[in-house]
């Protein structure tokens, strides 16, 4: 694995970390991490994945304390966690309706890996295309997401994490696609989205968990 740096705190606006103590941006850089064909590496770890996160196992994930706090999170921010499923738990349908946690991309399945051996919420960004800080924030009137040729409104008060040039991702929603990491990316940056109740060894490893992922060999 090649981190560039530590695990480093992000910025998190100063009214949100009042309401919600214990909400934190982590992040971390990787050397390339571009998107591309997922290496046997990878694949093996996410067979190991596939052979015991069964039907049982993902039954009784929302009742894990990481997964259950972000369900208590989604709540409080007015999202329902039975329809807007938390990170780890879109993760285990995915792989009771494939059958399958390997997609076959690099990036998404370095996320999967991730997400589901620890609970907690990360994206990939291509490092090179965020203008300044990037900030977990609620969305401003006006404010929109690039999604292809189209910009999607976002509701005011919805968070999101923007740079300075405005919204990158909504939380726990649609990332831009102008921000994805894609083949001639050259750096990535891994955010682990941090909610209450959530210890911080917990974040550190699924840094390093799809850091390492996405630094693998091919063989």
């Amino acid at each position: 694995m090649n981190l560039e740096q530590p695990p480093a705190d992000g910025a998190v606006d100063q009214q949100l970390a009042g309401e919600f103590p214990g909400l934190r941006l982590r992040w971390t850089a990787v050397e390339g991490g571009a998107a591309g064909p997922t290496p046997p590496a990878l694949r093996r770890r996410l067979d190991e994945v596939n052979r015991r996160f069964r039907g049982p196992q993902a039954i009784a994930l929302r009742t894990r304390p990481v997964p259950r706090a972000y369900r208590v999170f989604f709540r409080q921010v007015g999202l329902d966690p039975d329809v807007d499923r938390t990170p780890a738990e879109q993760a285990a349908v995915a792989r009771l309706v494939t059958g399958d946690v390997c997609s076959g991309e690099r990036v998404a399945d370095a996320l999967a890996l991730a997400i589901i051996e620890t609970g907690v919420a990360v994206l990939a960004l291509d490092d090179a295309r965020l203008d300044g800080e990037l900030t977990l924030r609620g969305a401003r009137a006006g404010e929109t997401l690039q999604v292809g040729e189209h910009a999607h409104d976002v509701p005011p008060g919805r968070l999101v994490l923007a740079d300075r040039g405005g919204p990158v991702a909504v939380l726990f929603g649609r990332l831009s696609e102008r921000y994805a990491p894609g083949r001639e990316t050259a750096r990535t940056r891994l955010v682990a989205i941090q909610v209450p109740g959530v210890p911080e060894v917990h974040v550190e490893e699924a840094l390093w968990l799809a850091a390492s992922a996405l630094s693998a060999d091919g063989d």
